[in-house]
């Protein structure tokens, strides 16, 4: 039996998934935050929980991809600084995981996206040239604790920190080198630390894993294209792209 007949899924419905793939490596070498719109078409296509099991190991490989590209350029004060507050948030989304219905947690997890998406522009109206050092230390821990938390609740419950993590790191004043490299470093190690949770849920299981080895192969060339642009894209336009698919992906989440 071919993984498209054990889904259920219409040939049409898995080139939608191969573009979603794709997507995913573009937004981890180039535009984070732009796989919201990756976790929307998943959701569309599969069943919403399932979707997120799914769309995980798909995420990782970007993640592995990311690293390669720009492990140079992380920020680690910045990540020390993240990791206790997004543990806690991992283990609030698995809680909310075993009772919440697919409403409740695009409604939550769309009106966080928004919440931050605005937050952040009226921020950075107001704000000066930093290096990141600086801001992240004027920024505080009471701060880093708090897109911590928002972070790993959204990334448990539906992949989507990407978006909250984006509005931290700009906020901060990551240029975009340090953006991508902090980010990626971020990700790897929180998306493999889910992977017991998700398997925990039922939402990680052969079935899944059958359909993630279908899809990989689309996740390289929107990796590897993401990386031809990045270089092209300058700060002003790469944090306007950011934003933008914030809000493309809490307003997604918000009407689905």
């Amino acid at each position: 039996m071919d993984t498209i007949t054990l889904w259920h899924i219409t040939p049409w419905e898995f080139a939608a998934l191969a573009a979603a793939a794709a997507l995913v490596g573009f937004s981890k070498t180039a535009v984070s935050g732009a796989n919201t719109v990756s976790l929307a078409i998943f959701a569309a296509v599969l069943p919403a929980r399932g979707s997120t099991g799914v769309l995980l190991p798909l995420l990782m490989v970007g993640d592995v991809l990311a690293v390669l590209t720009y492990r140079r350029h992380a920020h680690w004060p910045t990540l020390w600084r993240l990791f206790p507050a997004v543990i806690a948030g991992v283990l609030v989304g698995t809680l909310f995981l075993m009772w919440a219905g697919d409403g409740a947690v695009r409604t939550s997890i769309g009106a966080i996206l928004l919440l931050m998406a605005a937050v952040t522009v009226w921020r950075r109206r107001s704000a000066t040239e930093a290096a990141p050092e600086e801001v992240t230390m004027r920024a505080g821990r009471v701060k880093a604790r708090s897109y911590g938390v928002l972070g790993g609740f959204t990334t448990m419950v539906a992949n989507a920190g990407g978006p909250v993590m984006s509005m931290y790191l700009l906020s901060a004043g990551f240029r975009k080198l340090s953006f991508l490299g902090t980010s990626a470093w971020f990700f790897l190690i929180v998306n493999a630390s889910k992977v017991p949770f998700s398997v925990g849920l039922g939402l990680i299981d052969g079935h899944s894993l059958l359909l993630d080895a279908a899809l990989a192969l689309f996740v390289l060339p929107g990796a590897y294209l993401g990386r031809l642009t990045v270089h092209r894209i300058n700060q002003r336009v790469f944090e306007q792209l950011v934003i933008a698919a914030t809000v493309v992906g809490g307003v997604q989440l918000l009407l689905r």
